[in-house]
């Protein structure tokens, strides 16, 4: 998709599922499932939408996917139908591979948002057997950006957030000397921005990008889906809920005024959409 004098892809990673009951919090069953319905375990489908945005200098990936590090036991907890390597994905929508990406950005470093940043290398053969593979930056020639905040707290996490924090997402960057902290607010690129709201996490950012008078809005886990775009229906995962509530009100109106382009990260069908209101309900229209 052209926009303005930029070029944006959606690049999908792969299904993956969570507790239906966790991504709506305490909104009840009878509501949430009427529009994702549960599998058997209570889990709902869903995606990571990563954003591609390709300027006449760069070639910016925006988020990476949940990875593709993950043991047998850990994908059939968390549901991952991985049917093609993120990379292939990348190739076939944009015509690029990994090592042609020159800057990559995480709004935080949860581990499905940050997974894809590293990859396990190929385990050398050694006399007596395998060398164990270990994790390697996905994105050789890349610059990570990460804000300062954001990577402080997945250093050092509490309790409440500390299984969405693994160190082989982020701890080989810092080997290589990829990784660059950044502030709460920061411009990427020129009309690409990075914004520190506070709701689903102390820390977490969503991504603006504005071309040619239009906005595409990168929600991240503030709005994960489409259906979560009723004001109440707030991931019990959050850890500022009230604070997440304010911010959608904020937000999702501006989006109908400005009619802007919304990129619902975890949405499994319709990740790119235009928000209508009618008799009071917002509404989501796929692109």
């Amino acid at each position: 998709m052209i926009f303005g004098d930029y070029r944006i892809e959606i690049i999908p990673d792969t299904e993956f599922r969570l507790d239906g009951g966790a991504m709506f919090g305490v909104v009840p069953r009878v509501l949430w499932e009427k529009v994702c319905p549960p599998d058997e375990f209570n889990r709902i489908q869903m995606n990571m939408n990563c954003l591609f945005v390709e300027t006449p200098t760069e070639k910016i990936l925006v988020e990476t996917g949940i990875g593709e590090k993950w043991t047998e036991k850990q994908s059939k907890i968390y549901g991952i139908f991985r049917k093609k390597p993120f990379a292939q994905t990348l190739f076939e929508k944009t015509g690029y591979k990994p090592e042609d990406i020159t800057i990559v950005v995480n709004t935080h470093l949860h581990f499905d948002h940050a997974g894809g940043n590293t990859i396990l290398s190929e385990p050398p053969a050694v006399a007596g057997g395998l060398k164990p593979s270990k994790p390697i930056p996905q994105f050789p020639n890349a610059r990570y950006f990460v804000s300062k905040s954001e990577f402080e707290h997945a250093e050092n996490p509490h309790e409440r957030d500390r299984a969405s924090y693994l160190k082989e997402n982020w701890q080989p960057l810092l080997e290589s000397g990829q990784i660059e902290l950044k502030p709460d607010d920061y411009e990427v690129v020129e009309g690409l921005t990075m914004q520190k709201i506070r709701g689903h996490s102390e820390t977490m950012q969503t991504v603006c990008l504005r071309r040619g008078g239009a906005t595409l809005y990168g929600f991240a886990d503030l709005i994960p889906t489409a259906a979560h775009l009723p004001l109440a229906w707030i991931m019990g995962y959050d850890l500022f809920p009230t604070e997440t509530l304010e911010a959608k009100k904020s937000l999702i109106y501006r989006a109908l005024r400005e009619n802007w382009i919304c990129l619902f990260y975890h949405d499994f069908t319709t990740p790119l959409c235009r928000l209508s209101e009618t008799n009071g309900k917002i509404q989501a229209a796929a692109i």
